[in-house]
């Protein structure tokens, strides 16, 4: 790793410029769910100001600091959709290694069942279950907006891998 300077430091991230020419962007890593039961995988769909539209997107967050990637998998299932389960990892990804550090880590969860949890004051979710490959053929045909995380997330479900 170069020098680098700082440009801006801010909540979730934090811009740099690496010996002069590289822009990086540090951002905190992160966890999806996979949340499947009975052949059907659980979705949020949630407005994205950064793109101007809604998305339809696995449940994921950020993992707060010094917290364990399945850890946060549990508290993000809870939150975001009101479930815990038996949590397995699938894999770990950079989201854009060409100018972020951010890593996401996927969860799969079975054996779902109610859990207490409360949404980020800033997330107006709703709560929808599909069926992976008609989602993936959704968002083959660019009918479906979907995250990195969540395209990811549904090739597992697809292909069925562990």
């Amino acid at each position: 790793m170069g020098k680098r300077r700082y440009l801006y430091r801010g909540r979730i991230l934090n811009l740099a410029l690496e010996d002069e020419r590289y822009e990086i962007v540090e951002h905190k890593d992160a966890v999806a769910v996979l949340a499947e039961r009975d052949g059907a995988v659980l979705f949020v769909r949630q407005y994205r100001p950064a793109v101007g539209h809604a998305t339809l997107e696995i449940p994921a967050g950020l993992i707060e600091p010094g917290e364990d990637p399945q850890e946060a998998a549990r508290r993000e299932l809870a939150e975001e959709a009101q479930l815990t389960g038996q949590l397995e990892y699938l894999t770990q990804f950079y989201v854009s290694p060409g100018f972020t550090d951010e890593r996401t880590y996927l969860f799969r969860a079975t054996h779902l069942t109610p859990a207490r949890g409360t949404p980020d004051e800033d997330e107006d979710l709703v709560i929808e279950w599909h069926d992976p490959r008609a989602v993936l053929e959704r968002v083959q045909a660019g009918s479906e907006h979907v995250s990195a995380s969540t395209l990811v997330g549904l090739m597992y479900a697809v292909q069925g891998a562990r």
